[in-house]
C-alpha cells in the first residue's frame, strides 16, 4: 500500500485529540496522519480575539514546521473554512482537500453566513455572556450533532469539548478565488445521519457543489461520527483521499 499523508483538521469546540481514534485507523493502514489543534482551541488561547485568519495561519505554519507535502488536508465542519483558506496560503503543499460535512465558503463569506439564523442568534447570546467564546448547549449537541450515540457516549464526548472563539464564525474569509476555481483537487464526505444543519439547509449538495468538480463519498453516522464510528469515517476519508 502506498503511504499517503493526511492532516485531520478538527471543527469548532474540538482539538486534534478527538480525531486521534480515526487517525489510528488510518495509521494502521500505513498512512502518515497528523491531528493539529488550531489557534483558538488550545489551552490558554484568547477566545475573545482569535479569528479565522489566525486559525488558518496556525495550520499553514504547522504544515511548514513539519515540512509536509502531498498532503490530504481533511477539514471537518468549521475546519472546512480553515482548509479553504490554507488552499490559498499553501497550495504547493497540498495533494487534495477533503471536506467532511464541512463548510465551503465563497470569498468574503463567514461561517455565520452559512448557518440558519437561529444558530446565529444562539451564538450571539452565548458569546455576549462569555467574553467572545461560544459553547453548544448540551441538548443541541445530543439531538443534532451526535444523534447516533448513546446518552453515555454523548455525555462523555461533550465533556471533551472546549469553548470556541466566536470571532472565527464572524470573520469573512479571505480567498483569491471561489473554491471551484482552486486548482487543488477536492472531495466531499457526507455523513448521512448528520442533522447538525437542518435538512432544508443541509451540507450536501448546498455546500459541496460550491467546490465545482469534486469527488463525492458517503458515510453512515452523525456529525460526530469521529466519536461514534471512527473506523467508518476513516474508511470514507481514505476513499476520498486516494489518487
Amino acid at each position: 500500500m502506498t503511504q499517503l499523508t493526511y492532516v485531520l483538521v478538527h471543527g469548532a469546540w474540538h482539538t486534534g485529540a478527538e480525531l486521534e481514534p480515526t487517525a489510528e485507523h488510518l495509521r494502521s493502514r500505513g498512512h502518515l496522519v497528523m491531528c493539529p489543534t488550531l489557534a483558538g482551541n488550545r489551552p490558554g488561547d484568547d477566545r475573545a480575539t482569535i479569528g479565522l485568519e489566525d486559525a488558518a495561519q496556525s495550520l499553514a505554519a504547522y504544515l511548514d514546521e513539519h515540512d509536509l507535502n502531498e498532503v490530504r488536508l481533511v477539514g471537518h465542519s468549521y475546519g472546512g473554512m480553515v482548509i479553504s483558506r490554507v488552499a490559498d496560503l499553501r497550495p504547493e503543499r497540498l495533494a487534495r482537500l477533503v471536506y467532511v460535512n464541512a463548510f465551503v465558503p465563497d470569498p468574503g463569506e463567514a461561517l455565520n453566513d452559512l448557518v440558519p439564523p437561529h444558530y446565529v442568534e444562539l451564538f450571539d447570546a452565548v458569546s455576549a455572556q462569555n467574553n467572545g467564546a461560544v459553547m453548544l448547549p448540551f441538548p443541541v449537541w445530543r439531538e443534532a450533532f451526535i444523534n447516533d450515540a448513546s446518552l453515555s457516549l454523548a455525555t462523555s464526548a461533550y465533556e471533551k469539548l472546549n469553548p470556541h472563539p466566536y470571532k472565527t464564525f464572524q470573520d469573512g474569509i479571505v480567498l483569491s478565488q471561489p473554491m471551484a476555481a482552486s486548482p487543488v483537487p477536492k472531495s466531499y464526505v457526507n455523513c448521512r445521519e448528520d442533522t447538525a444543519l437542518p435538512q432544508s439547509l443541509g451540507w450536501h449538495p448546498r455546500l459541496s457543489e460550491k467546490l465545482g468538480l469534486f469527488r463525492y463519498v458517503e458515510c453512515s453516522g452523525s456529525h460526530e461520527v469521529w466519536f461514534t464510528d471512527p473506523q467508518a469515517i476513516a474508511d470514507a476519508i481514505e476513499k476520498a483521499g486516494r489518487d
